[in-house]
């Protein structure tokens, strides 16, 4: 449903921390996506260099990444919180991390949505995400011309 190119126009991440790589399905009560995991990911070189795992920091953000991109509209989200966070199973080079969100609450902020990444259909990580929407940001003058509107 969304490759890289509208994956890049829809989130201010860039790589090294662009951590969605493809949408496959998108509704209004879910979203699946995929993150391909490569050996030359820079974060595998500190964690752990002999025997390589995604940290689970990543792995959440990329939950949080597929969420923005479904129901984040032009302004996206803030991450609040997250609960019952549980990391089930390694994530190593050469993995497809297939990732999932499901509504859960979008009524009054913030929302609540499930969040699943599995490996070969097993559950490497699971939690729920709460989010808010931000704010969109207001056109600010730059402190130059506020100088110059205060010297008039």
């Amino acid at each position: 449903m969304l490759d890289s190119k509208e994956i890049r126009r829809r989130l201010p991440h860039r790589y090294p921390l662009l951590l969605v790589d493809r949408v496959t399905e998108a509704s209004p009560e879910r979203v699946l996506g995929e993150k391909y995991v490569t050996a030359n990911e820079p974060f595998f070189r500190g964690h752990f260099p002999s025997a390589p795992v995604m940290p689970g920091v990543l792995l959440l953000e990329s939950m949080f990444q597929l969420l923005w991109l479904q129901w984040g509209g032009e302004h996206g989200f803030h991450l609040c919180g997250v609960k019952r966070l549980k990391l089930r199973r390694s994530v190593v080079p050469g993995d497809v991390l297939e990732l999932e969100a499901q509504v859960l609450e979008m009524g009054e902020q913030p929302w609540r949505f499930k969040c699943f990444g599995r490996v070969e259909g097993k559950v490497a990580v699971e939690g729920e995400l709460v989010v808010r929407c931000r704010a969109p940001k207001v056109a600010q003058e730059s402190s130059l011309e506020q100088r110059e509107v205060a010297k008039t």
